[in-house]
């Protein structure tokens, strides 16, 4: 049986917009993430996903691990962009020192040094602006989509049958997926198999794990057979099919519809128009040079 992300109702900003105007807005802010590169303009779209994080209703606790991965893996990046000043190169020409450290050692005859400079910091955090708000405003997905709606919803975005019920399938893939190797693990940790002492080389541990991959990887292999019997069972692809749910548009999905579209076409305009390309404070550099 396919399951689903954890969901609940909620009276949450979010969950008061039809799925499919909120996924519009979402692809429209996605865009314009993308396209900017000016702090100033990445800030006000960490201030909108923040604002929509904090009136979505979800909980903490609910979301402490995605949080947790999502928030090492922006400071990982960044601070690693930050290390090394790759990426930002083909944004400027000319860097401000702001100062040189040597390592007291050399590796093959190479002294390694980290050159801190203006616009390699300023990219680093416009790069973690970027990266967050878009993290933040995907992980809301799975915790405010009504599981039910998954399908009608791709429909009602103009997607065939197929696509929308192939969309549907894949977003409870992973759930589903998760539950079974939980299940298998405890099966097998039931029967003695205790993973926690696994210590060998990296093929060692692999065909010591066949207990847990393999079951789980024929279990997925069989529930993907019968979804398929069961949609031949009921003609599916024959003709345009009908949907259980139904979706209704209302005047706030409308007003939420035209904003994103608003914002879709300000930022490729504004983009053509050469605004929101890299930034560099001009206060910041004059300060660097004074020093």
């Amino acid at each position: 049986m396919l399951v689903a992300w954890k969901y609940r109702e909620r009276k949450s900003l979010i969950q008061s917009f039809d799925p499919r105007a909120w996924l519009i807005f979402y692809g429209s802010f996605l865009v314009g993430s993308v396209i900017f590169w000016d702090l100033r303009i990445l800030a006000g779209f960490l201030i909108v996903a923040l604002f929509v994080v904090f009136t979505s209703g979800i909980k903490w606790l609910e979301m402490r691990r995605a949080w947790l991965f999502i928030g090492t893996f922006v400071l990982f990046f960044s601070f690693l962009t930050f290390l090394t000043g790759r990426g930002g190169s083909e944004f400027y020409d000319v860097e401000h020192i702001i100062r040189t450290i040597e390592a007291p050692f050399t590796i093959f005859g190479w002294r390694p040094t980290l050159t801190i400079s203006v616009e390699t910091s300023m990219f680093a955090i416009s790069q973690m602006f970027r990266v967050f708000s878009l993290a933040s405003m995907t992980i809301l997905i799975p915790y405010s989509l009504n599981p039910a709606f998954y399908g009608v919803t791709f429909r009602g975005l103009g997607l065939p049958d197929k696509i929308a019920y192939a969309m549907d399938l894949t977003m409870r893939f992973i759930p589903t997926f998760g539950r079974d190797f939980q299940y298998t693990m405890d099966a097998q940790r039931a029967r003695g198999f205790e993973i926690e002492k696994i210590r060998m080389g990296l093929f060692a541990q692999v065909r010591r794990l066949a207990p847990l991959i393999v079951p789980v990887t024929i279990h997925a292999i069989m529930g993907s057979e019968d979804i398929i019997d069961a949609m031949d069972l009921r003609a599916f692809g024959i003709g345009p099919r009908t949907w259980y749910q139904q979706l209704r548009y209302r005047r706030r999905d409308y007003v939420l519809t035209v904003i994103a579209a608003l914002l879709f076409t300000g930022s490729i305009g504004l983009s053509l128009l050469g605004v929101g390309k890299f930034w560099v404070p001009e206060s910041l550099v004059n300060l660097v040079e004074g020093l």
